[in-house]
């Protein structure tokens, strides 16, 4: 696997989007016109690749000097119990130590719950629907 570290104006976005288009739109019908928002152009996106074809991705944006938010985090159906979701959770977790960065949140889908717990995130609040599907508050303290 190649981990790769782009920001939203580098070309190689656009394989992040063919991921999240993959996932998100097609998988989990969600509706294309909120996929895409207005952090992407201003936040840190991790691309994985098997051989040369992307099959993950995930982004990190930061909320204010110690805290940064994990969001995105797609992998093709192919590429699942590989290993690359954790890879794509490590990589954004080694930035954001690197730039200071102490505590980091996400909203999991329930189904990836088990992963992130595995990864040292604790749930935290009441379940919640975002784009229709339901998901959970989790944190790290980095």
């Amino acid at each position: 696997m190649v981990l790769d570290f782009v920001a939203g104006t580098d070309p190689k976005f656009r394989d992040a989007l063919l991921v999240r288009q993959a996932v998100f739109v097609e998988e989990q019908g969600i509706d294309p016109e909120i996929e895409v928002d207005e952090y992407d152009g201003i936040c840190w996106h991790a691309l994985a690749y098997l051989g040369d074809r992307i099959v993950g991705t995930a982004r990190l944006v930061t909320l204010d000097r110690f805290t940064a938010k994990i969001g995105r985090v797609a992998v093709l159906g192919e590429a699942r119990g590989r290993g690359v979701g954790t890879a794509l959770m490590r990589l954004l977790e080694d930035y954001a130590r690197r730039e200071g960065i102490t505590r980091v949140v996400l909203d999991a889908q329930f189904q990836v719950i088990p992963l992130y717990e595995k990864l040292g995130y604790e749930a935290e609040g009441e379940p919640f629907l975002d784009a229709g599907i339901v998901h959970k508050r989790m944190t790290k303290t980095l």
